[in-house]
């Protein structure tokens, strides 16, 4: 039996088989001969008219709900796949998927659709899990848990951004059953977060009322300080009791990881988000409780705490403090009973941990922009502002342009300037106000437009500059051409007062 699972395992891990929860652990494939009780059924955005139209997606307005599915009973849904085209950066973050079981008032599950998919931050990344599998670079997203109801589903998508989502594709596979097991318990997803997360107390990833068993964790932060952040151990609380009788030893050790995260993935845990450990990086990590659900019969309260190392400007440093990072997250579980209502999550916006603001659009800024002598002109290309970009085509590396820009107000932000790639770019250092900020190979096969992070600046209210110097080309490269899109800052909703730094935030225990 053992090898039999191992060799499953390692199906599941290389994509080729996806085991669905119903099926013996023991083979992936057992139970695919016996014939089958329940109908199979589908709700689609297939055209309506499928003979002759190709219409296979619907749109969303800002502000607008669609509706995929209003199912009747008994039931389960087994496959849920989706991909979208939306022009709102971060939109996986600014979709909130609603699920509701049994015409109950309260949905079952309510998070956004990136994070319910696995991926925090409204980012798109492709990776691999037994119940949740993303692909086609992030934007093919498909999840396998099983989601049964008695009576009714409805599954409703709104768009929570000021920009229109232009295609909504969708499957939801589904089986009509005669009749579910008295002891069926329905499937719940609840999004929330603290930006940041309150000094004091430990942050709470679930609070569960009823009988049931947990079945995972979603958690995703955003770094407010140079560091790591994930010393906290999780504590998992059962049925009413005052310590926890689950309790950890580091947050990368309850994702099954070890000192400290890496880009990485597999059936039960995964860290398929990881920028770093400076200010601005962002970080995912997912850990399904498939193998070992927590079960519960009256309560679940699931912690973990928020301690990590800070190094302080006065040289002293601190490997275990309580720090005010911006944390998300997402608790999977099943319970019999209708849930304990949560509050409603954050609007759309308020669930990003910064605020972009265009200090430069590239083509925009060609006529006032100065350069060596080589031709100097906008260009169409796919994925840039507005379909173009300011496009510079010198002959050789002894080539610069200078574009100036304004700010009104002080800012303090990340900056990220977005360059274009292509066969025949050259390499290219970036500077701003006199002073580098990164160099970057611009070759690709194809004109891409990439954002390079530039790091934490604080810009003064008035005049910049944005210079941008050829310091030559990769050997594959066929030139020295240079695309510039767009310089933009991202402004995180929080940051510590200058005056604080950890030491003074920290609460002492009762």
């Amino acid at each position: 039996m053992k090898t039999k699972f191992v060799s499953a395992l390692a199906l599941l891990a290389s994509g080729a088989v996806t085991l669905l929860a119903q099926l013996d652990p023991g083979n992936p494939l057992n139970g695919l001969e016996k014939l089958k009780d329940y109908e199979t059924r589908r709700a689609s955005s297939s055209d309506p008219d499928w003979k002759n139209g190709n219409a296979d997606a619907r749109p969303i307005a800002p502000g607008g709900t669609l509706t995929l599915a209003e199912l009747e009973g008994p039931g389960m849904i087994v496959h849920f796949w989706c991909t979208i085209a939306h022009d709102a950066p971060f939109y996986s973050r600014l979709l909130t998927l609603r699920m509701y079981w049994d015409g109950e008032e309260n949905p079952s599950v309510e998070c956004p659709i990136g994070d319910f998919f696995g991926i925090g931050h409204g980012v798109d990344k492709a990776f691999v899990s037994l119940p949740v599998k993303v692909s086609s670079d992030g934007r093919g997203r498909n999840c396998y848990w099983p989601m049964p109801f008695k009576k009714s589903a409805r599954i409703t998508v709104t768009n929570e951004s000021d920009q229109r989502c232009h295609a909504f594709y969708y499957y939801l596979d589904w089986q009509k059953h005669p009749s579910l097991a008295d002891d069926t318990a329905y499937f719940h997803a609840m999004y929330r977060q603290e930006y940041p997360c309150v000094m004091g107390r430990n942050y709470l990833l679930a609070d569960i009322v009823g009988r049931g068993h947990y079945v995972g964790t979603v958690q995703s932060v955003y770094l407010v300080s140079p560091g790591w952040y994930g010393e906290g151990d999780d504590f998992f609380f059962i049925d009413g009791a005052t310590e926890p009788q689950l309790r950890g030893t580091g947050t990368e050790d309850y994702f099954c990881d070890g000192w400290g995260f890496r880009v990485q993935d597999g059936p039960f845990y995964g860290t398929p988000l990881w920028e770093g450990y400076d200010t601005g990086d962002r970080g995912t990590a997912y850990r399904w409780h498939i193998p070992d659900p927590v079960t519960f019969t009256k309560s679940l309260r699931v912690e973990i705490e928020h301690k990590g190392s800070q190094t302080f400007p006065d040289d002293k440093g601190d490997g275990f403090i309580e720090r005010d990072d911006l944390m998300s997250s997402v608790a999977f579980w099943y319970q019999t009973e209708p849930h304990k209502p949560w509050p409603a999550p954050p609007a759309g916006k308020d669930r990003l941990p910064f605020r972009e603001q265009t200090l430069v659009v590239g083509y925009k800024a060609v006529p006032a922009a100065k350069h060596s002598e080589a031709p100097l002109e906008v260009q169409g290309v796919g994925g840039a502002t507005d379909g173009k970009q300011l496009w510079f085509r010198p002959a050789d590396a002894n080539a610069w342009v200078e574009v100036p820009f304004t700010v009104k107000d002080e800012i303090t932000a990340e900056l990220w300037v977005k360059l274009t790639h292509s066969w025949d770019y050259g390499t290219y250092r970036v500077k701003l106000d006199g002073k580098d900020a990164g160099t970057f190979d611009l070759l690709n096969a194809n004109a891409t437009p990439t954002p390079h992070k530039l790091g934490f600046h604080t810009l003064a209210a008035g005049a910049h500059t944005l210079r941008f110097e050829c310091v030559g080309k990769a050997e594959k490269s066929k030139g020295y051409f240079f695309g510039f899109d767009a310089l933009q800052a991202r402004i995180p909703v929080y940051s510590r007062p200058a005056s604080k730094d950890l030491r003074d935030l920290q609460v002492k225990p009762q």
